[in-house]
């Protein structure tokens, strides 16, 4: 990465709408993060991060609230696809679902670790099957007010692959569990977001732990995701001083 920041003379390639999200459980008093390591073929192997990924032009959600053009500082049209994105990657990658019932708007589907479940994951990860065609054909809704906007962050100018990437952040259903299906990972666990300092991560996703691991609880996760600002991108950039350091800046960013 330094390197590539040494060497970039421009212009910066265009940076794609994404989406991730940080799936949290509770834990006792406090709770946990589901991370996966990305596997040595992937672009960043061997970093971690959460479940995600780059948005598909299936992602267009039909039945979620209008607000979230406002809450993602974007077009409608955009804002659908990004929380379209958050919900399918992480069913693709964690295998959960945030769906409910269109009779019972409060609930959430149980179990989806079944083989029908997982053949419809499948398909959707193999672009057979939209999630929204998934959903109708099972009588659910999207739940997207379980998705939790947190920030959103834009890969530096030198990277040659960049995106501009929606963090949110949602809860564990009752009765669903996450599990490693994506085939882009070779690890996943539950962590503690205090006790991560030691898994190799990008900014991004260090700095968002740090954030989640100072609300202490999941409520306090719940009640601080009211308050943030994701509207604004964050564009972090690398600054090599002339002793050889090596500066992260995150304009607009506090601290």
């Amino acid at each position: 990465m330094l390197q590539r920041a040494r060497d970039f003379t421009g212009p910066p390639a265009a940076a794609r709408p994404a989406a991730t999200v940080v799936l949290l459980r509770p834990h006792g008093d406090a709770f946990q993060v589901y991370v996966l390591r990305r596997a040595t073929t992937m672009v960043f192997g061997g970093v971690y991060a959460f479940p995600g990924g780059a948005v598909d032009p299936s992602d267009r959600p039909s039945t979620i609230h209008d607000d979230w053009a406002a809450r993602l500082g974007v077009p409608d049209d955009q804002a659908r696809a990004v929380v379209g994105a958050a919900a399918r990657e992480l069913f693709e990658e964690a295998g959960v679902v945030l769906a409910g019932p269109v009779e019972q708007p409060d609930r959430t589907v149980a179990d989806v670790s079944t083989p029908d479940w997982e053949a419809d994951r499948a398909a959707v990860l193999r672009r057979e099957l939209t999630m929204t065609e998934l959903l109708e054909r099972r009588g659910l809704r999207l739940r997207d007010d379980l998705l939790l906007p947190w920030a959103r962050w834009v890969t530096p100018e030198f990277e040659p692959r960049r995106f501009d990437t929606w963090f949110f952040v949602a809860l564990l259903p009752e009765s669903q569990a996450a599990r490693d299906v994506s085939g882009e990972a070779d690890r996943t666990e539950w962590i503690s977001p205090a006790e991560s300092g030691d898994l190799p991560m990008l900014p991004p996703t260090l700095r968002t732990l740090r954030e989640i691991a100072a609300c202490d609880t999941i409520p306090g996760v719940v009640a601080a995701a009211e308050h943030r600002d994701a509207a604004s991108p964050l564009n972090p950039r690398i600054e090599v001083t002339a002793d050889g350091r090596v500066l992260l800046h995150v304009p607009n960013h506090p601290g």
